[in-house]
């Protein structure tokens, strides 16, 4: 029986990392929150190992210090057997990220608990052993809750907005039936923790450890308490057979049996909690946002672990939904674009792992099987080629990055990696041309002569951007390659504007002074020049005429 009925401006679903960090942000902002979780903390969560996209995020919460004191061992990057070769190798952060060269292996009981600390120092109201039962709809709008906690009382809750980050629940994804399930990741993972497990060698014993094996893959991730994550990722159909006929704790053992390096790592250790199994998995929902209400974290998405992204998109995602709501509040007219902004945002990030995730899988060779021929890219069947922006990402990075790893460890399908190659080689032409034809900014060298024409498909929006906590109405430059389009400041929208495919580079410089400051001519001439730059050897600007 319902006994009580309250307001507040937003109600947060699960105090996760993605709810916990909307909860926060929203908070910040001044928005009187209230957070259901329906268990209480600390509580048993899998997925120990942080990306260092995350360090960033964790800082803007203000969370960070309190996890650099908790003792969490840093993970500079992860160890493989994987591809074609038997043996592991390593690959480091600091090779592609030289600000965060580490992030942390977390114990996810504490971790998560911290996030929820920091959100009640932040003045949301916090209620644990809350459970929602019900969204509450008003002419297809989200108006509030009903939640039971777990002394049996009931309340009804009213608010303008319900953040949905109850995870693999998907409350509001299975009331509006908006999940969409991955057909290429059909996997389920069997883990549980062990005391006494073998590290690595020097100096990757802090390293996550990844073992391909037949029947799928190993997780190693070594904690600060004294335990090891260990889990096993195999076919989902497969795996629930073998695990009806002997159980959670028999399998494991004989998967880890499979593995040679994984089972020598816990050759004396012994299992201490567990076995646990995650069922539900890669999807993502055909609508992120709507009329009162935004999906966060696992609620939203879930891709295959292979790159430990879990966290990392929770966290995001509650930024970027808080940004989201916040402006939503403050302004009605920016809600639906901002709703789809989000929705682009979001996607985006969970498409770049889940391309990788794919890229991976069908790369490995240190074994032959069914699960490995099921997950394998055929060639010629278009896999990638409409996919230009994870392409172009791949090709951007350096020969270690891991996206890159793959190129020299497995065997890239040939589409992809001809495609890589193309990219490349292509920035390589035009960076060349470009340099040669710069030999001065001076009116009269090649250059100034030149004529742009942009890549069809090239345009300037108004759209909404991320702001300060927020969306706000900003300019971006879309791209066949970027069709999400990528914020530009007022001056590249400028230059992009004028390129009709007639003007010269120094006529486009010229017109562009005109409509600025004259006094900061020079200024607003290198800039543009180092733009155009940029413009053309990504491919926007299609062609330099008369060069």
């Amino acid at each position: 029986m319902t006994t009580a009925e309250h307001s507040c401006e937003v109600v947060v679903i699960g105090g996760g990392p993605a709810g916990s960090t909307s909860a926060t942000m929203l908070a910040r902002q001044g928005v009187r929150v209230l957070l259901l979780e329906r268990e209480r903390f600390p509580r048993e969560h899998v997925g120990e190992s942080l990306l260092p996209a995350s360090i960033p995020v964790l800082e803007e919460l203000g969370v960070l210090p309190a996890v650099e004191a908790a003792g969490f061992l840093k993970k500079w990057g992860a160890t493989m057997v994987w591809g074609t070769d038997p043996a592991p190798w390593s690959w480091y952060f600091k090779e592609t990220n030289q600000r965060n060269p580490h992030s942390y292996q977390v114990w996810r009981p504490q971790f998560d608990q911290l996030l929820l600390e920091n959100s009640r120092a932040h003045g949301v109201d916090v209620r644990e052993g809350h459970r929602v039962v019900e969204v509450l709809w008003e002419s297809g709008k989200a108006t509030g809750v009903r939640y039971r906690s777990d002394t049996g009382e009931t309340a009804t809750v009213r608010c303008r907005y319900v953040v949905d980050a109850s995870g693999q629940t998907g409350i509001l994804a299975r009331d509006l039936n908006l999940r969409q399930w991955d057909s290429f990741f059909q996997n389920l993972a069997v883990y549980g923790y062990f005391s006494g497990a073998q590290r690595l060698p020097s100096p990757d014993e802090t390293n996550i450890f990844i073992e391909a094996y037949p029947n799928g893959w190993l997780w190693s991730i070594p904690l600060h308490t004294g335990w090891t994550s260990v889990g096993a990722v195999v076919d989902s159909s497969t795996g629930q057979s073998e695990i009806s006929k002997g159980g959670l704790g028999e399998f494991l053992q004989a998967q880890v049996a499979q593995a040679p390096h994984t089972s020598g790592m816990l050759r004396e250790a012994q299992l201490e909690s567990g076995p646990f199994i995650v069922k539900d998995w890669s999807y993502v929902c055909e609508r992120v946002a709507g009329d009162g209400y935004v999906l966060a974290g696992d609620a939203a998405c879930f891709v295959d672990p292979l790159f430990s992204s879990g966290v990392h998109l929770a966290l995001m995602s509650g930024i970027l939904s808080a940004a989201y709501v916040t402006s939503a509040l403050k302004d009605a007219e920016i809600a639906e674009p901002a709703a789809a902004a989000y929705h682009e945002l979001y996607l985006k990030e969970y498409s770049h792992f889940r391309e990788m995730a794919r890229l991976f899988y069908s790369s490995n060779l240190t074994s032959d099987s069914y699960f490995w021929e099921a997950r394998r890219l055929l060639e010629g069947a278009g896999n990638f080629t409409p996919r230009q922006a994870f392409i172009q990402a791949v090709a951007g990075q350096p020969p270690r990055g891991y996206e890159r790893a793959v190129l020299e460890q497995g065997k890239a399908p040939l589409e992809f990696a001809s495609s890589v190659r193309q990219v490349e080689s292509e920035r390589e032409r035009r960076r060349v041309r470009w340099e040669a034809a710069r030999s001065g900014t001076d009116t009269g060298d090649p250059i100034m002569t030149a004529i742009p024409r942009l890549a069809p498909g090239t345009l300037t929006q108004r759209k909404p951007v991320l702001g300060a906590g927020e969306f706000v109405w900003g300019t971006v430059l879309t791209t066949v390659s970027q069709p999400e389009g990528t914020p530009c400041s007022g001056l590249i929208a400028a230059l992009v504007s004028q390129i009709d495919g007639e003007k010269t580079v120094d006529q486009l410089l010229d017109g562009l002074i005109s409509l600025g400051d004259e006094s900061q001519a020079d200024q607003i001439r290198q800039t543009a020049l180092a733009a155009l730059g940029i413009l053309y050897v990504d491919g926007t600007v299609e062609e330099l005429g008369g060069l």
